[in-house]
């Protein structure tokens, strides 16, 4: 029987979690069969080339491993950026030159799972410009031709999942074409405030989960993730798991973000190890969601909202 730090076998910890999860996801399937809003479910005309965004190696998986391979399936190209090396995780207590090397290889076995591109940029996570960035991902749209962005959330409380943000936000500004962005949620939900698509990933569980465990330095933190796509498949009535965005256009993204986000509070909370405490990540942050909901439909507001 395979344990982990922390004592407790892993089977022991999977019905810990399984049990005291229980209550919240009867919550959010009730939720799901009272609300009347349903967004739009998750399509691709094929042949697209499809931009996703990571602030860390191991965010893609967290966002939109299922994803990806639906659009994989569809015959999309997905290119996976990464804009940092994550090294200053502190998990296993590695310290930050090795938990580097073995972020970087764990992103390319994902990237082999997944069946995409990897466009490593990894600066040294905590110690970046961001102008060095913007110009990298500026590249990067150019040189891939993206016709789609799956793109960091300012919903996260993580600062630099918001710094990568802000510097996406500014390269798609500069670049000027308009393009949609999904954005992804990865600890923080985005909530029904703002998703409006949603992709039914129940068949691809298997696969998600081989992309998970591809991150092994990261499994703590991911394994929420799949809580969260439990919870939004029950929310929306699609099948086990589902993945959920926010798309806007690329002018609302980049009106959206601040120029300095590292210096903001976020306001939000992340869905933690043990699931006592899930429905707080849902409900902290609730009018910030409305503000920045409304905000995004209208460029001026946005500015406005970003400031």
């Amino acid at each position: 029987m395979s344990s982990e730090p922390g004592g407790l076998p892993r089977v022991w910890k999977d019905a810990l979690l399984w049990t005291t999860g229980l209550p919240w996801r009867v919550g959010f399937g009730a939720l799901g069969r009272m609300a009347p809003r349903s967004p739009e479910h998750w399509s691709s005309p094929g042949g697209q080339a499809v931009l996703v965004v990571a602030p860390h190696p191991d965010d893609e998986v967290a966002g939109c491993a299922g994803t990806i391979l639906l659009h994989r399936a569809r015959g999309d190209r997905v290119t996976v950026a990464h804009a940092t090396d994550g090294a200053r995780s502190r998990a296993l207590g590695l310290p930050p030159g090795e938990m580097a090397r073995r972020r970087r290889g764990e992103a390319e076995a994902a990237a082999a799972l997944l069946d995409v591109d990897l466009a490593w940029i990894g600066l040294p996570e905590g110690d970046w410009q961001d102008d060095e960035l913007v110009g990298r991902l500026e590249t990067l749209i150019e040189r891939t031709s993206a016709d789609l962005v799956y793109a960091p959330s300012r919903v996260d409380f993580h600062p630099e999942h918001r710094r990568v943000a802000s510097s996406l936000a500014r390269a798609l500004e500069r670049r000027g074409e308009l393009l949609p962005v999904r954005v992804y949620e990865v600890q923080v939900p985005l909530t029904g405030v703002l998703v409006n698509r949603v992709a039914d990933t129940s068949r691809l569980a298997i696969p998600v989960r081989r992309a998970v465990r591809a991150y092994a330095t990261q499994l703590a933190s991911l394994r929420r993730t799949l809580r969260s796509r439990r919870y939004a498949a029950l929310r929306y009535r699609v099948g086990r798991e589902a993945e959920v965005f926010w798309e806007i256009s690329s002018l609302a993204y980049a009106a959206l973000h601040p120029s300095h986000p590292e210096t903001a509070p976020s306001g939000f909370r992340g869905i933690r190890q043990l699931p006592l405490t899930d429905p707080l990540a849902y409900l902290t942050g609730r009018d910030e969601r409305r503000r920045l909901s409304l905000a995004a439909a209208d460029p001026d507001l946005a500015r406005a909202a970003a400031r």
